[in-house]
Formats: C-alpha cells, sequence, structure tokens
C-alpha cells in the first residue's frame, strides 16, 4: 500500500514540475478540430415522389414530422399576402373535419399540428402516432377552404399590417427589401392592406392545387420511430397524394449599386434613425465560401462584435449595431443595421463602414478569430442535441445539391478558417462603394451631414411602402404674392373669422379612441391666457394628467409627479393658447413659409414655427380651403380632417385627429367641442 501511495507522489510532483516548467509566455496551439458524430439518417422514396427522411432519437416517446414544399417564390404583385393566407388557411380545417372538430381532435391526443405556405409541422407523443399521420394527411389531402376562414384570416392581417405601418423598424425592412430586390422579385415584394384586401378564395385554393405536390416536397420524421415503422405508414397516410407538374420561376438576378446610394424615408418627427447598410449577394448555400464568411461576419456585426463594441461600447451611439451575411438559393444579402439618435447617425455610418474597410484591409488578430470560430464551433455543437437540426441537415443537402459531408466536416472546415481567409472573403463579399445606405428618420436633419459624410449627392427618396418620391416634384415652388402671414390669415378666415375666434376664452375638447383593445380618452380644457388641463384616461380609468396655471406646471402619473420646467414648461405655456395664430408676433415666435407639399394627396402650404423656448413646430396648411390639415412636432405627428361647424359659435373645428409616434398610429374622433363654458379656476389648481 505504501508503494502505491508513493508511486502516485512521485507521479503527481513529476506533473506540478512539468506544469511548473512550462512556458507561459507562449499561448497554447490549438488543439485538432474535434471530431463530431452526426446521427444517421434512413430515406426512402415514394412512389409520387415524396422524398422522406427518418432520423431515430428514443430518449423520449415523441415524433415529429415536417413537411416542407420546395416550390419556387412567387410574385404576388397587387395580391401580395395570399401565399401566406393559403397556408394559414390548410388549418382551418378539412372536408371531414370543422376546425372546431380538428382543434379538438388535436388537443385530445396532446398533440400539435400547424401550418404555412412552405408545409406543415406536427407532432405528438409515440402512443398517438397514427392518428397524429390521420389527421395531418387529412389536412394535407382534403382541405376545405372557406370563405368565412379566409375573412377571419384577412382580417388579422390587415391589423398586424396597420399596426405595423407607422413603426419606424417595419418601415425600414419594407423598404430595404424593395431597394436590395426590387419590386419585379419576390423578395422585394411587401403586403400591405390593400393587398390582402385583394385576396381572394379562388387565389389561395390555386395555390394549394398548384404548389402542394409531393414530388416538390420532403418529410423528416424524427423521434421514437425506425424506418421499417415509418416506411408502412408514410404510405398508408400519404402514397394517394397525386403528384403533378410545377412550373419553375425565374426572376433578375437583382445587383448591387453601381455606387453608395443613400436612400431616404423622410419622417419629420422622428428623434432617432433606423439604420439599413445592404446589397444582394449572390452566396449559394453549401458552397467553399459560406463558413469562411461566416466566421467573417461574426467578427463584423454577429452579436458582441467590432459593430458592437464600436457603436455601442466605445461610441455610445446605440443599444446595438449588428450584420448579416446570409446565403441562398436565389440571391443572398449584407446587411448592417443600427437605431441611433439623429444628432448621430452619420457619425454611426461613418463607424459602420469604418469597420467594414478595417476587416478588408486589416488581418484579423490570431486570438481574435480563433474566440470567434470557438464561439461558432460551440454553437454549432450545441445544435447537434437537438433531432430536428439532423433533420434540417438531411433536408439541407438535397434541397442545395450539397456535399453529401458539408456538415460532418463542418468543425474541420471551420477550424481551418485563417486570418488571409477572413480578409479574402471580406475583400469578396463586403462592398463598402457598392451599398444602399437608408435612413429611416428626419431627413432635414440628416441628409446634408450624411452627405457629406459618405461624399455623395446620390440621394433617392421612398415613402414608406417603399414608392420612390421625386423630390422635385413633392416640393413645389410658392407663388410670389404668398406669405406665411397670409396663410394663416387665410386659415382663421377658414374657421370662421377672426372677429368670431377672439370672442373665445375657454374651449373643452374631448376626443376617444380604440387602441390596443383599450378605450383611449382625452379631455383638453383651455382657458386664456395661461391655463390648461390635459386628463388622459384608459377604460374610464384616469392615469395621466397634466395642469398649468400661469408659469407653474405639474404632471400627475401612477409613475410619480413631476415638476414641468425649462422648454418643456414654456411649449406647455404656448400649448395653452387656444388660437395662438392670431398673435405671434405677440408670443415671440418666428414663422417662416418653407414649401408646398403634399398631405393627403393634396397640395399644401408648409409653414415653420420657431418658438421662444428654442423648439421647432411645422403647420401644414391645404391651399384650396385654407384649413389646417397636420401638425408636425418632436415626438408626433397630428392629421385634422373633417371640419365642421360648431352650433352656436360659428367656428369650424376638426373631428377627426391622427395622432402618429412612437412607432404607434391611433385614429380619435372628437366627442364634444365647448367654446365659452364657464371653466372653474379650481380645477387648474396645482396640488401637490
Amino acid at each position: 500500500m505504501k508503494k502505491i501511495v508513493l508511486s502516485l507522489f512521485l507521479i503527481f510532483s513529476i506533473a506540478l514540475i512539468s506544469v511548473a516548467q512550462a512556458d507561459r509566455s507562449k499561448k497554447p496551439l490549438p488543439g485538432p478540430a474535434p471530431k463530431i458524430s452526426i446521427a444517421k439518417f434512413d430515406t426512402f422514396r415514394l412512389e409520387n415522389g415524396l422524398k422522406v427522411f427518418v432520423i431515430e432519437n428514443h430518449k423520449v416517446p415523441m415524433v415529429s414530422y415536417s413537411l416542407i414544399i420546395d416550390n419556387d417564390p412567387i410574385l404576388e404583385k397587387e395580391n401580395a399576402g395570399y401565399v401566406e393566407l393559403a397556408g394559414s388557411l390548410l388549418r382551418t380545417g378539412t372536408k371531414n373535419l370543422s376546425k372546431d372538430q380538428l382543434d379538438e381532435a388535436v388537443d385530445f391526443i396532446g398533440g400539435n399540428i400547424s401550418t404555412n405556405s412552405s408545409g406543415i409541422f406536427a407532432n405528438a407523443i409515440k402512443k398517438h402516432n397514427e392518428r397524429l399521420l390521420e389527421l395531418m394527411s387529412d389536412i394535407l389531402l382534403n382541405p376545405n377552404f372557406t370563405q368565412e376562414e379566409l375573412d377571419k384570416l384577412k382580417k388579422q392581417k390587415i391589423s398586424e399590417l396597420a399596426s405595423q405601418k407607422d413603426d419606424p423598424a417595419a418601415i425600414a425592412s419594407r423598404v430595404n427589401n424593395v431597394l436590395l430586390y426590387g419590386k419585379e422579385h419576390p423578395y422585394g415584394e411587401n403586403a400591405s392592406e390593400e393587398t390582402v384586401g385583394n385576396v381572394t378564395l379562388n387565389m389561395c385554393k390555386n395555390f394549394y392545387n398548384t404548389y402542394y405536390k409531393p414530388n416538390i416536397a420532403y418529410l423528416a420524421i424524427v423521434g421514437d420511430i425506425n424506418v421499417v415503422e415509418a416506411k408502412p405508414l408514410i404510405e398508408k397516410y400519404f402514397g394517394k397524394w397525386k403528384k403533378g407538374i410545377v412550373t419553375a420561376h425565374k426572376y433578375r438576378t437583382p445587383l448591387p449599386p453601381l455606387s453608395n446610394t443613400i436612400a431616404i424615408v423622410d419622417r419629420p418627427n422622428s428623434v432617432q434613425s433606423n439604420i439599413i447598410v445592404s446589397y444582394p449577394v449572390d452566396m449559394k448555400p453549401g458552397t467553399e465560401d459560406v463558413i469562411k464568411s461566416r466566421v467573417m461576419n461574426n467578427i463584423l456585426g454577429g452579436g458582441t462584435s467590432r459593430l458592437f463594441d464600436n457603436l455601442r461600447e466605445k461610441h455610445a451611439y446605440t443599444y446595438g449595431a449588428y450584420s448579416q451575411l446570409s446565403p441562398d438559393k436565389l440571391i443572398g444579402h449584407f446587411m448592417a443595421t443600427a437605431e441611433v439618435r439623429n444628432a448621430v447617425t452619420d457619425s454611426s455610418v461613418y463607424q459602420i463602414f469604418y469597420e467594414i474597410n478595417r476587416i478588408r484591409d486589416e488581418k484579423v488578430p490570431q486570438e481574435e478569430l480563433d474566440l470567434y470560430k470557438n464561439y461558432l464551433n460551440g454553437i454549432f455543437s450545441l445544435s447537434l442535441e437537438s433531432p430536428q437540426t439532423v433533420a434540417s441537415f438531411a433536408i439541407n443537402i438535397e434541397r442545395n445539391k450539397m456535399s453529401s459531408d458539408y456538415y460532418t466536416n463542418y468543425l474541420k472546415n471551420l477550424a481551418a478558417v485563417s486570418a488571409e481567409d477572413v480578409q479574402s472573403a471580406a475583400k469578396k463579399y463586403l462592398r463598402p462603394e457598392n451599398a444602399y445606405i437608408l435612413v429611416v428618420g428626419k431627413a432635414d436633419e440628416i441628409v446634408p451631414k450624411l452627405t457629406k459624410v459618405l461624399k455623395t449627392s446620390n440621394v433617392e427618396y421612398y415613402d414608406s411602402k417603399g414608392n420612390y418620391i421625386n423630390i422635385s416634384e413633392k416640393t413645389k415652388a410658392i407663388p410670389g404674392d404668398i406669405t406665411a402671414e397670409k396663410v394663416i390669415k387665410k386659415y382663421i378666415s377658414a374657421i370662421g373669422g377672426e372677429e368670431k375666434v377672439l370672442k373665445v376664452n375657454t374651449l373643452v375638447k374631448k376626443i376617444k379612441a380604440n387602441a390596443q383593445g383599450m378605450v383611449l380618452e382625452i379631455e383638453t380644457s383651455q382657458k386664456s391666457p395661461d391655463k390648461l388641463l390635459i386628463d388622459v384616461s384608459a377604460n374610464g380609468n384616469h392615469f395621466q394628467k397634466q395642469v398649468l396655471k400661469g408659469d407653474t406646471a405639474k404632471t400627475f402619473s401612477p409613475m410619480g409627479n413631476m415638476d414641468v420646467k425649462g422648454t418643456e414648461l414654456a411649449d406647455i405655456k404656448f400649448q395653452a393658447n387656444i388660437f395662438p395664430e392670431l398673435k405671434y408676433s405677440v408670443l415671440g415666435v418666428n414663422v417662416k413659409l418653407s414649401d408646398i407639399e403634399e398631405v393627403n394627396g393634396k397640395d399644401a402650404y408648409k409653414v415653420v414655427l420657431t418658438l421662444p423656448s428654442g423648439s421647432s413646430m411645422t403647420d401644414y396648411y391645404d391651399i384650396e380651403s385654407g384649413l389646417k390639415v397636420k401638425t408636425v412636432e418632436k415626438q408626433a405627428t397630428t392629421l385634422y380632417s373633417e371640419y365642421k361647424e360648431l352650433a352656436g359659435s360659428g367656428i369650424k373645428f376638426p373631428y377627426k385627429i391622427k395622432i402618429e409616434g412612437g412607432g404607434q398610429s391611433v385614429d380619435f374622433e372628437v366627442s364634444s367641442y365647448e367654446v365659452n363654458k364657464d371653466l372653474n379656476d379650481n380645477i387648474f389648481e396645482i396640488k401637490q
């Protein structure tokens, strides 16, 4: 026993000496690429052409089925959205089961079945496997598209699109699709409320009848099942699925712009800019450059990368900045994104290009390269724990005509990526001179500085749907005899005239809207010259109030009460004036007639106001009627319509008010106006 202990002690001592004598000044050499074992799969094909992959996993008694329809993307044009709706309709009932009956049957076996335009996914525990297949095949082979269910789906989709219509991130995504691919390419299409409204039941039926064919489909089966069990079941439930001829679609290959092009979506009320630097990339899945380019892009903009460190950590321009370099069977893309303050839009774009050029011009240090390769190694290895990953590997290899050992050799090829490979990929796929620089933000503030930084005058303007705007046609020359004072005078005349307006000493306005499931109500009480009360309620509960009396103002809310001071106080005092247009000179407001722009399809005079506080706002007056139709401030845009004369006052007021801001759009209707109502000063008391 003593000899054993002594031997162990000697071995341990030698090991300690060896460690002590190691040269710690040298970084350990990376070990060989780890060998990975990807679960093998069995495959077979039905007579109708359906290709089936079976991936066994007996750890849990579950079986899942992923059916993928591999058709070319479809150009939907004025009916954009019908393909998505057709996929959703598949799950709304069959010729044998109503939607409720289908839902009940799936719930009874504790399963899940979902559909989309690209196929069907289903899973359940092993003992209900055959019932799951029975339901899945019923959905696939016996769909029952009804107008009632389509109308429900259209309503949901239109509501979703309406909520995204004024969201800056959604706008940037829509316009970027158009820039990258063009409207004549399926990837460049965007569904809208109008196009979804055009979708008919026959369109959805035709999509299903045309493209849901087994000879362009793949079925991946994963779970507690083997090929011997699976094959007769698949033949039983999918063997009657009839194959057919599916027409292939060919599209023009999008190309990067010949030179850097600034694309602007003007949002005058935006306080920040959404930036996307992008261009199409010809890179197919499974090709030699994909792994090298993935390493390169992760260093540039994947997670906590160079872009993130530069724009967030070093300069504090944004919460995050990222990039993508995505291969695709038709056409891939590069995209770098950030959301930043208006004031640093140009600086942020400069830094994005700085990092793009740096990774092209300089070799990545070995330590940084190893860090990101190890990260990607870990991500890939972790993904192998999911049997669904192996299923996706099998289908990817088949769909994209990839090498059969592509994933088996993935980590070996990843480990072989060198600094030279990264730089080569950067030079090949990063195009700092052929990019679209899309900015959704306040054009007046960002364009002059952005053109200077990028050293280009190549600026294009787009609306929120991606339609090109000819800025020279949008802005029209003002007739020489028209002044801001004349525009404002015509407005006062249009609403009733100066004599009637001057008689208004108090005004109470109540407006109401349904927003995100709530009834939102705002009551505004004004009393000349310096009293204001704004009371906001939701579903009958008061949750915010702002009060001004003289030179004191306070905001009351559940989050706490705050004194209003400085610039904000000065702006609220201006807001307390019922018709400030009558006394701009007295109030110290600088007024400038800027130009003519369209508002809701009609020409309007654009009048820019600079308040004594230094704040600015812009009013738009319809040229024909003289009425105010729009106001743009820092945080919001307000649109006015449906002017009506208030009985007893002789003054016209707008009865529909739309407020846009913070990515939201809310339509208010005026419940009532009250002119010269006796308002007790007590309601304006600022109680602590």
